[in-house]
């Protein structure tokens, strides 16, 4: 009895949060699919911002794009 009733919550708290989950990405989606495309250089720049490569990549890559 008990181990059913732990089951139980449990699928209701799984459901809750895939449903949450699958709400929240369908928003995200709606916005990406109005939003503009970045450019090669905005997306080398958030590459940078986000520490993935080091400035003197930043700097070579971004002189190649120019």
């Amino acid at each position: 009895m008990t181990v059913s009733m732990v089951l139980f919550w449990a699928l209701i708290i799984l459901g809750v949060i895939a449903l949450v989950r699958y709400l929240a990405r369908g928003d995200r989606s709606g916005d990406q699919a109005a939003a503009p495309r970045a450019t090669p250089e905005q997306v080398l720049a958030e590459r940078f911002a986000r520490g993935e490569i080091d400035e003197q990549d930043y700097l070579r890559r971004r002189d190649q794009l120019r």
